[in-house]
């Protein structure tokens, strides 16, 4: 099974910026496409955030267009979300999430790190 930890949450003034990472350990085949999602305070769903496909290819949600970047270092199996510009609204609980295979051949499957808290205040 992979393991996530997450690590750079905190509290920050509006405007101000933070550095989200995400490294991936144990035993598995590869990993494919690795994301971000955020959970914010009295919502149920989580918002997909960003995404980085295996080949670098990136997708960002609209909200945080031009101010988050996603990047990855497959040497370390890390993924990061450094977040930039920040608003009170981008308050939540974030989570990254890996695409992983296990077995040469076998299905792709989500996992999802425990999650960091970002606040920010105005």
């Amino acid at each position: 099974q992979v393991q996530l930890v997450e690590s750079g949450g905190g509290l920050v003034q509006a405007g101000g910026s933070l550095r989200l990472s995400c490294a991936a350990s144990g035993r598995f085949f590869g990993i494919y496409s690795m994301g971000w999602s955020r959970q914010a305070p009295g919502k149920q769903q989580r918002e997909s955030v960003a995404t980085i496909a295996s080949d670098g290819t990136t997708n960002y949600a609209d909200s945080v267009k031009g101010r988050f970047t996603i990047s990855r270092d497959n040497a370390k199996n890390t993924v990061y979300l450094q977040l930039n510009s920040l608003k009170p609204e981008d308050t939540a609980v974030y989570f990254c999430n890996v695409e992983v295979r296990y077995r040469l051949a076998g299905p792709r499957l989500n996992s999802w790190g425990q999650g960091t808290q970002v606040t920010v205040s105005s």
